[in-house]
């Protein structure tokens, strides 16, 4: 049972990276290659068109930088663009991609350089980069601490999905309802079988 869960689990995180990287093969973003007249042009409108919304700003604020470990002895680092808020400079074995953050529908943190046709997909537990024009990974499994924490949460209770809504607290008693009482030490429980008590002796007669 417990290995069919986690089988689940994979699956849900499967299926998050597979629909972020479709996204992105199919080229769904609205920032094109610049084409201009004259330098001065070019340089205007790279300027306007990485001009990033508050949606891709608050993207963002959500990837994880540094150095993540990935797996195979890989490690990716993601670091952010002192000069231009909102990108990342992303390097793995000597290649190096100037991202920026794309909007998904799935929830997922989606970084791209559409250029090279590099992707890098963050979900909770997570981390990837790909190239969606060759159709290859390059770096998989790729973690945080803070992902780490998670995926080290997910591994001890493979029962619950790190999509699922956390547990309600318990309900405290409705207002003018009294809070359920502990029986009184000195009476016999419910159903507790009755104990006979001795008779109370006469005095004798003379």
């Amino acid at each position: 049972m417990t290995s069919k869960i986690c089988i689940g689990n994979a699956a849900i995180v499967a299926a998050l990276l597979l629909a972020a990287f479709g996204a992105a093969a199919q080229g769904q973003t609205s920032r094109k290659p610049v084409k201009g007249k004259s330098p001065q042009i070019a340089a205007a409108v790279t300027a306007a068109d990485e001009a990033l919304t508050p949606g891709e700003l608050a993207i963002a604020e959500r990837v994880h930088v540094g150095l993540l470990p990935c797996e195979l002895g890989q490690s990716v680092t993601i670091t952010p663009d002192a000069k231009s808020p909102g990108f990342f400079d992303v390097s793995t074995k000597g290649k190096k991609y100037r991202m920026f953050p794309v909007e998904t529908t799935t929830g997922a943190v989606r970084l791209e350089d559409k250029k090279a046709g590099a992707v890098w997909i963050q979900v909770s537990n997570k981390s990837m980069l790909m190239n969606h024009k060759i159709g290859q990974r390059l770096a998989d499994d790729c973690m945080s601490p803070a992902q780490a924490a998670v995926a080290q949460a997910l591994a001890k209770t493979p029962g619950r999905s790190f999509m699922d809504a956390p547990e309600p607290a318990a309900s405290a008693p409705a207002a003018g309802q009294p809070a359920a009482s502990a029986p009184d030490a000195g009476l016999p429980s419910a159903g507790a079988p009755a104990t006979s008590q001795p008779a109370a002796s006469t005095p004798a007669t003379r």
